[in-house]
C-alpha cells in the first residue's frame, strides 16, 4: 500500500467534516449539496478508511431500490479503492454484492431497501456494522423506513461507535420530509452543504462544467437547485422572506418589547404559542421562542407561558374559537385576549407577513415555526398552477404569529376571489 495523502483526495470543504468523524464528534452527517459537489466521493474514502483503521469495522450502503447500486455508490466505493491503491487487498462480489477486505474478511454490504423489514435478516459472522450509509436519501419513503433500517443494522454493536451517512440533493419544496428533518438541530448529527463550484474544476471536466453554465444561463432557479443543492421551492412557497438563523444574544439584548401568540390545539392538533418581536423601521419579524405540543393540558400551557413571557402579566393574543379555553387560562393567572379575527383575516395577515422585510426565524429555539414557515406552501391546482387560498394545515405557529402581531397587521380585511389562480 502506497501512502496516500486524504487531503489529496477530498474536496476541501470536507476536510473538517473529516476531522469531525476522526475525533467522534457525531453519529450522523447529513451531507447534502448539488450535483457533482464530491460528498458521495468523500462518504466512499471515509467508509474504506475507517474499514483499514478498525479490524472489526464492517459498512453497509442502502438505496431505495437495489438495481441502482452497482452504477453508483457500489462503484464509487470501488473508485475509492483504487484511489487509495488498495485493489489487490479487496475481493468484488455482485451477487450478493459486497466487497470483502480480504486480509481480516471485513466486508461492505449493498442493499437495496423494497421491504425496510429485510434488513432483520442481515447478520455478520465477524465484527460489527461501523458504518451505514443511505445514498440518494430523497427516494426513501420517509424517516420510519431509516429507524427500522438501522434498529437492524446496530443491533449487538456494544459500546462501540457508529456513523451514519446521509446524502442527497435537497428536494425542491421544503415540505419533503427530508428538508424538514434538517431544519430542528439536533447535538448527534452534523449538517454540511457543498456544491461543485468548492471542487477542484479538473474533477468535474469541461463538459460538466459547460453544462451546468448552460443551465445557469438558461435556467436559473433549476441551476440553482440541481448544480448547488439550494430549496428552490416549487413555485407554490408562501413565504420567500424566511431567515433561518440564530438569534444572537446581543440581538436579544437589543429587544425590549415582545408579542405573544397562541393557537390552541383541538381534535389533535398541536397548542403553539410563540414569542416574537417586531422591528417596525427594519420591518422584520424575530421569531424567539416557542412552545408546540399535541394534547397539551391547560396546566402545562400555563406553565410554559410563564417561562415565555418577558414580564408577568404581559398579553397573550390567543384564537378566540373556543372562548372557554382562554377563560381556562385566564384563571391560572395569564392575561389573555381573544383574537379579533372576522372575515379574510387570514388572508390579510398572512400578505401583511409576506411583505416584511425578513422574518428571522431561531431553529434552534423555534424548530416547528421553522418548518412551518419554511415549508408552508399553496396547494397545487389542476390547471398547472397553485390554489390561490392558503392551505389550513400545517400552520399552527403561523396562525399564532397572526394572533399576536394583530395589533400590528391591524384589523382591515383581504378577500381573494376563489377562482383565482397562481401561476407556477
Amino acid at each position: 500500500m502506497r501512502d496516500i495523502s486524504l487531503s489529496a483526495l477530498m474536496a476541501e470543504p470536507f476536510h473538517a467534516v473529516h476531522a469531525d468523524i476522526r475525533r467522534t464528534g457525531h453519529a450522523e452527517y447529513w451531507l447534502k449539496g448539488g450535483r457533482g459537489s464530491g460528498k458521495s466521493s468523500f462518504v466512499s474514502l471515509e467508509i474504506v478508511t475507517g474499514l483499514l483503521r478498525d479490524p472489526l469495522a464492517n459498512a453497509i450502503v442502502y438505496r431505495k431500490v437495489a438495481a441502482t447500486l452497482r452504477e453508483s455508490a457500489y462503484s464509487q466505493i470501488v473508485w475509492a479503492i483504487d484511489v487509495l491503491g488498495m485493489r489487490p487487498w479487496f475481493r468484488f462480489g455482485l451477487s450478493p454484492m459486497e466487497i470483502t477486505y480480504m486480509p481480516t474478511g471485513q466486508r461492505i454490504l449493498f442493499r437495496g431497501v423494497d421491504d425496510p423489514g429485510k434488513s432483520k435478516s442481515i447478520k455478520l459472522v465477524y465484527g460489527y456494522f461501523k458504518f451505514l450509509w443511505f445514498e440518494e436519501l430523497t427516494e426513501f419513503d420517509g424517516r420510519e423506513d431509516l429507524r427500522t433500517i438501522k434498529a437492524s443494522v446496530f443491533r449487538g454493536g456494544g459500546d462501540a461507535v457508529a456513523i451514519t451517512f446521509y446524502t442527497y440533493n435537497p428536494p425542491r419544496s421544503q415540505q419533503n420530509w427530508v428538508n424538514s428533518s434538517v431544519i430542528k438541530l439536533e447535538p448527534r448529527r452534523m449538517v454540511h452543504h457543498s456544491d461543485y463550484t468548492q471542487v477542484p474544476p479538473e474533477w468535474l471536466g469541461v463538459e460538466f462544467l459547460a453544462e451546468a453554465e448552460a443551465l445557469r444561463e438558461t435556467n436559473e432557479p433549476a441551476y440553482r437547485h440541481t448544480y448547488l443543492g439550494e430549496v428552490t421551492g416549487t413555485g407554490g412557497r408562501v413565504f420567500d422572506n424566511v431567515q433561518l438563523r440564530a438569534i444572537t444574544g446581543e440581538e436579544l439584548g437589543r429587544l425590549d418589547r415582545f408579542s405573544y401568540g397562541l393557537d390552541h390545539g383541538f381534535a389533535g392538533h398541536p397548542a403553539a404559542l410563540v414569542k416574537m418581536h417586531y422591528a417596525k423601521q427594519a420591518r422584520t419579524l424575530y421569531l424567539i421562542d416557542e412552545y408546540v405540543k399535541t394534547g397539551a393540558s391547560f396546566d402545562s400551557i400555563a406553565v410554559a407561558a410563564r417561562k415565555l413571557l418577558h414580564v408577568p402579566g404581559a398579553t397573550i393574543t390567543a384564537d378566540s374559537a373556543e372562548p372557554r379555553s382562554n377563560d381556562e387560562l385566564t384563571q391560572r393567572g395569564l392575561q389573555v385576549t381573544g383574537a379579533a379575527k372576522g372575515p379574510g383575516s387570514v388572508e390579510h395577515g398572512v400578505r401583511w407577513l409576506q411583505d416584511l422585510a425578513a422574518i428571522v426565524i431561531d431553529s434552534a429555539r423555534c424548530p416547528e415555526a421553522a418548518k412551518e414557515f419554511s415549508g408552508y406552501e399553496h396547494e397545487p391546482d389542476r390547471r398547472g398552477g397553485f390554489k390561490a387560498a392558503y392551505p389550513d394545515r400545517d400552520n399552527h405557529t403561523i396562525d399564532a404569529v397572526r394572533y399576536g402581531l394583530e395589533p400590528v397587521i391591524g384589523k382591515r380585511t383581504a378577500r381573494i376571489p376563489s377562482r383565482a389562480r397562481l401561476p407556477i
